[in-house]
């Protein structure tokens, strides 16, 4: 069984990114399955938190679950043309200390989507995490895109994605990326 942990750069209880993980975890290829985490309770990212107190017990759950999954998979909001504060803030946690960055992270597979109520989708937004990736050592998967722009006509009131069209995309993105995952592939 393949494990991906989906992991949403938002806290809005409404929020797109956590809805289309929802879409996604329903929509996973027979012998997988996503598991869907939040970065609600970590704090912001303090140097001086971090030598007085340690790394929050937040974080290191949310550890543990990376470190036992197969993948990740981030969605990722796109704000001011960038990266989520929320989503950089909790990497930054989860690479701490950065003797944990190789357990963590270190050839982890990753794959980025995102939803955006805009027209051009999260493509800046995804585009600006691959450095962020590649200096933590990850392997990004560079076999499909999948952006949802005009989200609010893409999932109802509810949260539920009741686009066909995206549904049948979202569900060729994840096939590609747990076929990747794949011995020989």
């Amino acid at each position: 069984m393949t494990t991906i942990l989906g992991l949403s750069g938002s806290l809005r209880s409404g929020s797109y990114n956590t809805a289309l993980l929802r879409a996604a975890a329903g929509l996973m290829p027979a012998g997988s399955t996503l598991e869907i985490a939040t970065l609600h309770g970590i704090p912001l990212y303090d140097g001086d938190a971090e030598a007085r107190d340690g790394i929050p017990a937040a974080v290191q759950r949310l550890k543990e679950r990376i470190v036992d999954c197969d993948a990740l998979l981030l969605a990722t909001p796109e704000y001011n043309n960038g990266v989520p504060g929320v989503l950089k803030n909790g990497i930054d946690w989860l690479s701490r200390p950065n003797t944990d960055i190789a357990r963590v992270f270190g050839n982890r597979s990753v794959a980025v989507i995102g939803a955006s109520p805009g027209g051009f989708g999260t493509v800046l937004a995804q585009n600006a995490w691959l450095p962020v990736l590649r200096t933590l050592g990850t392997r990004p998967w560079f076999g499909g895109r999948l952006q949802v722009s005009r989200a609010g006509q893409v999932f109802n009131e509810s949260g539920e994605m009741v686009d066909e069209k995206m549904k049948a995309q979202l569900q060729q993105f994840l096939q590609g990326f747990v076929a990747s995952l794949q011995p020989g592939s």
